[in-house]
């Protein structure tokens, strides 16, 4: 592989808005140690990609760079030592990759361990879909969570791509689910995808009104664990609305506002506020990241999780889809076709 050879790739040379995606031509080098090359068929368009974009993420690359934390495609080169680290990957093969960036593009380098190979039944583009979405609610609900069959579990941002898979898993896991979403006209596709009950967030004095929804979802008991993506108003009112011993799961801030939350009120309740960074834990504990990764084809096997696609846009219109996502009017997933172009 030349390190010469150019592909097609979305760049970011000044942080701002999604307008600043340049469609460019970049050289992509040899894999090095414990990497392998991949040509990526798809990528998948994340909330956080908004977040790098503008420069508000945690963890920044130096501009210029390539935005995109999954693909899915096939391996073009392996780094000198991957044979020797017995992952069972080779050239040619169909696999999906978490990367920290770089998935913009139609090449990519990608750590070994975080790279798995997708069965036959599994598309790119559904690979696409499912990597960091499905990883961040399962960890969320079970590494973190602790997720007891025949608990009641609330999902805020329910519509979105964590969102929906959390849904989706919670049911395959036996929980009664609860979906929280600001547009009545993503109910239909909630229910359709496991949601027992919907919760209004637009709903007015929410402090109140959501503790009341989920009182009369679960026959005043109360939710045994809550999902939120969202922070600000929707959390505090979420963590009112927690049973005995229950426990919230904070995944991150769409909502805008960080909120805080008084440890007496923890006390008095015997209620549990926990984070969740998944990066941590790919980078950490790969090995437990791949077994989960197993776990959710093996859901998918069995009709049990089905990931959504909302739409599947070309690569130099990645900017067009993270608008709707900043909006919110996404249903499930947005994803990029890398192999082809407006032009």
């Amino acid at each position: 592989m030349s390190a010469e050879q150019l592909f097609d790739a979305m760049v970011v040379r000044a942080h701002g808005g999604p307008e600043v995606l340049v469609a460019d031509r970049v050289a992509v080098p040899p894999p090095g140690p414990g990497e392998v090359a991949i040509d990526v068929e798809a990528a998948g368009l994340n909330y956080p990609d908004l977040l790098v974009i503008s420069g508000k993420y945690q963890t920044l690359p130096p501009c210029p760079f390539i935005p995109g934390k999954e693909v899915a495609g096939r391996i073009a080169a392996l780094g000198p030592d991957v044979d020797g680290l017995m992952l069972g990957l080779t050239v040619g093969q169909r696999v999906m990759a978490q990367v920290e960036h770089g998935g913009y593009s139609a090449r990519v380098l990608a750590q070994a361990v975080s790279t798995w190979g997708i069965p036959d039944s599994v598309s790119f583009q559904t690979a696409a879909a499912m990597g960091l979405v499905y990883q961040t609610a399962h960890f969320a609900l079970v590494a973190r969570g602790q997720l007891r069959p025949g608990e009641r579990v609330l999902v805020t941002a329910a519509a979105g791509g964590v969102g929906l898979a959390a849904v989706q898993l919670a049911k395959a896991f036996g929980a009664t689910v609860l979906a929280g979403i600001r547009n009545p006209a993503r109910a239909d596709l909630l229910r359709a995808n496991g949601a027992d009950h919907i919760i209004d967030l637009s709903a007015p004095d929410l402090r109140d009104s959501l503790r009341a929804q989920v009182h009369a979802a679960t026959d005043g008991h109360g939710a045994d664990l809550v999902i939120d993506q969202v922070g600000s108003d929707v959390f505090d009112a979420a963590l009112r609305a927690l049973a005995w011993c229950g426990r919230l799961v904070v995944v991150g801030f769409v909502g805008g506002r960080i909120p805080a939350a008084k440890a007496n009120y923890l006390l008095v309740k015997n209620i549990a506020v926990l984070g969740l960074q998944w990066s941590d834990y790919r980078d950490r504990d790969p090995a437990w990241v791949a077994r989960v990764q197993n776990e959710l084809f093996e859901l998918i096997a069995a009709g049990r999780i089905d990931p959504v696609v909302d739409t599947v846009y070309p690569l130099d219109a990645a900017a067009e889809g993270l608008r709707r996502l900043e909006a919110g009017q996404v249903g499930g997933k947005l994803v990029l076709d890398t192999t082809r172009l407006h032009a």
